[in-house]
């Protein structure tokens, strides 16, 4: 594909490197050459300085020939305005990255698409409907569902007291009466493991399992968790995704949003009735105290400040909170939460990075997820007539090694196979698999 990038920050990297590691031709458009200069060497790009909204800029870019354009800069006008540019010189697809609720919340009254934008995106929305998720399946430090909740792939930390320490994938799965779970997947000093039978497990490992709903409460059960019931839940910080947390959140919670500024804190209070607006310094240990922290069952910090929000996580923490969530800027980050306290860390830019990723990618198939710092995919295939997947048991398939069936969905339930199940017309299969072998494993899905 030929692919349109403008803004070369966070969100426009991560998404360079990832399409052109896959041999995708990608322009790269910035008014900072400075920046431009400093990423030649690393991302296989060809790079435009100038303004994303100017005629010639984009006429150099080559958007008449374009598949997709993406604009991702920093300035939601930019980005809506060079979007509709694209559109009118040729590029076949559009994506602008917007931060105002309106535009999401009233598309009938403020419906862009219609000027030629085929899709909006918001770092703080997909945020906010992370954070919900990780709510709801509070035990797991990562969480992606698939079909609504039938099939979840959990992400889980691995201490010393969990059954499963010692023991290896076979001596695990002979203890089950019936297969209600899979692991998929192990994170182990920054290597990750496509684990076969006579994989140990170890204290200190991160272990992805994919499960239906009825087997959830087991697998948190042998690996020492227990989710727990969420009634209370405090929000640091009034930001775009605060605001989104208080509109997905507040009407299911008893949530309180805490914020520092006077005039946001009315705006917020007004906006959202629901929802407890306090008005004081997050950081202030007594004034949380106060407010009774320790009651707390989940503490979600989303202020503009990373150090802010794990700080306050770990404050949080200390005072017997049973969860916590804090959102950082630095993707570096996100490999910390497992060593320093914090149950899960998460951040906007990835979440939109991760949004674009499967939206380029869903010809292939209908969803894909990425995971930081595992190096591997998480792919939803819907099986057709002509599929050869069809043809045989699982275990005489032959996929590629790294890749693994997880779980299937049919006839609306989430089913975990073994290597006597026969993959079905109309089932949809979730497919476990390195990144390396990820495009291989497509070609059995098509």
């Amino acid at each position: 594909m030929n692919i349109v990038i403008a803004g070369a920050g966070a969100v426009g990297i991560h998404l360079a490197k990832w399409l052109s590691g896959e041999s995708h031709d990608i322009t790269l458009i910035d008014c900072n050459q400075e920046r431009l200069s400093n990423i030649d060497s690393s991302i296989d790009a060809i790079t435009i300085a100038g303004e994303a909204t100017n005629y010639r800029v984009l006429k150099r870019a080559r958007v008449d020939s374009a598949d997709l354009f993406i604009s991702v800069t920093s300035v939601e006008e930019a980005n809506i305005l060079s979007a509709i540019y694209a559109k009118k010189f040729g590029a076949k697809r559009t994506i602008a990255r917007i931060s105002q609720m309106q535009y999401l919340t009233e598309p009938k009254t403020l419906n862009i698409k219609e000027l030629g934008i085929d899709e909006l995106i918001s770092p703080e929305s997909l945020a906010a409907r992370e954070v919900r998720h990780l709510v709801n399946t509070n035990a797991a430090s990562e969480s992606i569902e698939f079909e609504n909740g039938k099939i979840t792939l959990l992400g889980l930390d691995i201490d010393e007291d969990a059954e499963v320490v010692g023991k290896t994938i076979a001596e695990v799965a002979s203890t089950l009466q019936e297969r209600k779970y899979v692991v998929v997947a192990i994170k182990r000093e920054g290597e990750t493991i496509i684990p076969q039978g006579d994989t140990e497990i170890k204290i200190g490992d991160h272990l992805f399992a994919i499960t239906h709903p009825e087997g959830l409460e087991e697998v948190l059960s042998i690996t020492g968790k227990r989710k727990i019931k969420v009634n209370n839940i405090v929000v640091l910080g009034g930001s775009r995704t605060g605001r989104h947390l208080a509109r997905k959140l507040g009407k299911e919670y008893h949530m309180k949003l805490i914020e520092k500024d006077l005039e946001k804190s009315r705006e917020i209070a007004e906006d959202y009735p629901d929802v407890l607006v306090l008005n004081f310094d997050g950081t202030d240990v007594e004034k949380l105290e106060e407010e009774g922290i320790g009651k707390t069952d989940v503490f979600v910090a989303v202020t503009g400040n990373s150090e802010t929000n794990v700080l306050a996580c770990l404050v949080a923490k200390k005072h017997g909170v049973k969860k916590t969530i804090a959102m950082v800027e630095n993707l570096e980050y996100l490999n910390l939460s497992h060593g320093i306290g914090i149950d899960s860390l998460i951040n906007k830019k990835l979440a939109a990075a991760n949004f674009i990723y499967r939206y380029i990618r869903r010809g292939d198939f209908i969803s894909l997820s990425t995971i930081h710092g595992l190096d591997a995919e998480v792919m939803e295939f819907n099986i057709k007539k002509e599929c050869k997947v069809t043809k045989n048991p699982i275990k005489n398939i032959g996929l590629p090694k790294g890749a693994l069936i997880g779980g299937v969905v049919r006839h609306n339930q989430g089913l975990i196979p073994t290597g006597e199940f026969t993959i079905q017309v109309g089932d949809r299969v979730i497919v476990f698999s390195k990144v390396g072998c990820s495009q291989k494993t497509s070609r059995y899905f098509r």
